[in-house]
């Protein structure tokens, strides 16, 4: 029985990606619209905080739910601006049984059980197939960071009154759609809200003070929630960029993802 934990932990991922893949699809962009000064504020704010972001490392403990089925996973987690990523996901004996990579526009995610990989351009459409995100490169860091960035080809950008989380901003792209709830004081981002897939996802930020320590994500028309904890977390300690450069073995199969 020494393998059982390995092939649990391959079928555990496997129902994993399929319910991230519950969550991609693509929207329709509107037409540009004039942004407000009130707006315009914000957004610099938005941008300076990301500006900011340089490097993380991480632990990831991730727990995805659908109904009452619920997937955990620990992965090894690194993440660098403005657009790169690699994620392993751990058996419980500490072997990597799926890499996944986004790096100088491109995404890998390799699959060590099958020896197979999906390559192919890192854009939001891609992310969302792999990792249940519909999410540029560049706003997938920002997520993973705690932080938003507007959408590219921004159309429409509006603050909303205050609700029972404070302040939000709406942006609209060509590709997807945000709400922002945010510190208009600091640019500090509480809650996002994309819809840019087959459904909406909510994602709402973990602090401790200025301590980053994850978020948790919910999809109410999927029927999904989840969490994404991170444990042993160093931020601006530098990360090589060699790190995100993923060699596959000999031999490994490869497919083209669109």
């Amino acid at each position: 029985m020494a393998g059982a934990g390995p092939r649990v932990a391959r079928r555990r991922l496997s129902s994993l990606l399929c319910l991230l893949g519950l969550l991609s699809g693509c929207a329709t962009a509107p037409p540009r619209q004039p942004v407000a000064d009130d707006a315009r504020h914000a957004l610099g704010l938005l941008e300076a905080r990301w500006h900011e972001f340089t490097d993380l490392r991480a632990l990831a403990d991730i727990v995805l739910t659908r109904g009452g089925e619920s997937h955990q996973f620990t992965g090894a987690l690194l993440v660098k601006g403005p657009d790169s990523v690699r994620f392993e996901a751990l058996s419980p004996l500490g072997q990597p049984l799926l890499l996944v990579t986004v790096h100088e526009g491109r995404l890998t995610a390799y699959d060590a059980a099958k020896n197979e990989a999906l390559v192919g351009p890192a854009n939001a459409a891609t992310i969302a197939r792999v990792l249940g995100l519909p999410l540029d490169a560049d706003a997938l860091v920002a997520v993973l960071a705690g932080r938003a960035v507007p959408p590219k080809d921004l159309r429409v950008a509006e603050l909303v009154p205050a609700d029972g989380l404070g302040p939000s901003l709406t942006l609209v792209g060509a590709d997807r759609r945000q709400r922002v709830w945010m510190d208009l004081r600091t640019g500090e981002v509480q809650q996002l809200e994309i819809d840019g897939g087959r459904f909406p996802v909510t994602i709402t930020f973990r602090r401790d003070g200025e301590v980053w320590l994850g978020f948790d994500l919910r999809s109410e028309p999927a029927n999904v929630t989840g969490s994404v904890i991170y444990r042993n977390v160093a931020v601006g300690a530098g990360i090589d960029p060699e790190r995100f450069t993923l060699a596959l073995p000999k031999g490994a199969k490869t497919r083209n993802i669109r």
